[in-house]
């Protein structure tokens, strides 16, 4: 088979960087890198660097958890004069994630394509609420993307300085009623149930099919990741990333049913902030989704 030079661009032999569990595996956690860094990258510095009040790191706490960092392909950047770099899709404008949005239509489905069969191998090997996924920038709206195509809950999901990919059409389709069964529909079965779709389902059946993964066979309340607890925080001077971005995502996901603690950091820019956030993200992974965290 021959491949154009695009195509070539973004092959990759990259495997994940995996920090594997000191103690017994019980929890995996999957964080994803932004625009241009990869994951071996972003995970030794969040893993090294990202430390509580007291010092302590993400290892130390969570000692039976298995840290998996993907990286992105290389594909050619519309932000950055087509320069080629790392990236889970493209993006036209930094600051602006609705200007040219088809733009991030091929890299979304590729990601897509190559993370869902990641996460599901992580949720047989253990139980999926003992699963977290989330990341950082480009990395946080790809894995909230993927949130919302899951069949069912995870135990939570962490994001920092994010945004959600087609968040207006998202918004659009939750409100969208066209889809539910009218009572003089002449064409609707006579059993079928008179009642609108709930918003997770509405937003699942559009995000499948906004990444080009299959239908769900069964789309209902019950078979949503729902039930995951969202973590979003932000710096209130990330000129990447506006905040705005990131405080109408955390909407969107809460009209979808979610769960979402939103976190707004003062003096921060785009990146996360020591020791504060990290404080946050332990607080959220002890309250909301419930793992212990080791006293050692």
């Amino acid at each position: 088979m021959a491949f154009s030079s695009e195509d070539r661009i973004a092959r990759s032999d990259s495997v994940p960087y995996v920090v594997e569990p000191t103690t017994t595996h019980s929890h995996t956690i999957i964080l994803l890198h932004g625009i241009s860094s990869n994951g071996e990258k972003f995970g030794k510095e969040l893993l090294e660097t990202g430390k509580t009040a007291n010092g302590r790191t993400l290892l130390q706490l969570l000692p039976g958890a298995r840290f998996i960092f993907p990286t992105a392909k290389r594909r050619r950047s519309s932000a950055f004069k087509r320069s080629v770099i790392t990236q889970w899709f493209d993006i036209a404008r930094l600051p602006d994630p609705e200007y040219r949005k088809q733009t991030q239509l091929k890299g979304l489905a590729e990601s897509a394509a190559e993370l869902e069969p990641l996460i599901r191998q992580e949720t047989l090997r253990i139980p999926p609420q003992n699963v977290i996924i989330g990341g950082i920038s480009n990395g946080c709206a790809m894995s909230l993307s993927m949130l919302l195509t899951l069949d069912h809950p995870l135990g939570g999901f962490i994001g920092m300085c994010g945004y959600l990919p087609y968040r207006t059409d998202i918004d659009e389709a939750i409100k969208d009623d066209s889809a539910d069964i009218e009572e003089d529909d002449p064409f609707a079965p006579e059993d079928a149930e008179i009642t609108p779709h709930d918003p997770g389902v509405k937003a699942l059946v559009f995000e499948r099919d906004l990444l080009c993964l299959t239908p769900s066979l069964n789309p209902s309340k019950d078979n949503t990741a729902q039930a995951t607890p969202i973590f979003l925080g932000h710096g209130d001077i990330d000129e990447k990333k506006p905040p705005e971005l990131g405080e109408a995502a955390a909407a969107t996901m809460r009209t979808a049913g979610y769960d979402v603690t939103w976190k707004l950091y003062p003096g921060l820019g785009h990146w996360y902030k020591v020791p504060d956030e990290i404080d946050d993200i332990v607080d959220f992974i002890k309250t909301k989704v419930g793992w212990a965290i080791s006293q050692e």
